[in-house]
């Protein structure tokens, strides 16, 4: 458990990459299983009119680009620790995004808690990129490129759908 956890602390510090962790499908999906109730119980505690039906066709769209970048490219077997990766990583990066949301407050100006919040998103653009750089076996700068086309994806996606 131990090498686990020290292999997710690594991967948020834009270190290493998702070959660290265990290639358990057991594992990743008790994983992804947590990401997804975190989103949930994030998003309801936020009071956000998103529903599970957003939440899981999110996680889905996203885990089915990567499945198939990862065929494309010829590296199948990566996808259990890439999914790994990415849940335990975004468990992480979705509470404390949770923990700025609570300091909120609409009627003030809050330029630190904005700032905070650029970092925050950044940050975790950066550890996907990192994931994607070693799953995928490409630079870092494509790693950027994928997080953030998977993002507008997954943002127009939503919109289409749920709008």
């Amino acid at each position: 458990m131990n090498e686990l956890l020290l292999a997710v602390f690594d991967l948020l510090r834009v270190r290493g990459g998702p070959q660290r962790l265990p290639a358990s499908w057991s594992l990743t999906n008790g994983v992804i299983g947590l990401f997804i109730a975190e989103e949930l119980l994030t998003s309801q505690g936020l009071g956000a009119s998103s529903d599970a039906g957003q939440t899981l066709l999110s996680a889905a769209l996203q885990f089915s680009i990567i499945a198939a970048l990862l065929k494309l490219r010829g590296y199948p077997e990566r996808l259990a620790q890439t999914l790994l990766a990415l849940a335990a990583t975004g468990i992480v990066v979705g509470l404390l995004a949770y923990l700025l949301f609570l300091q909120a407050d609409p009627s003030r100006n809050q330029p630190v808690l904005a700032l905070l919040w650029f970092v925050v998103f950044g940050w975790n653009l950066a550890v996907n990129a990192n994931i994607y750089r070693h799953a995928l076996a490409i630079s870092f700068s494509q790693g950027v490129l994928v997080a953030v086309v998977l993002l507008a994806f997954s943002y127009v996606a939503m919109e289409l759908v749920f709008r």
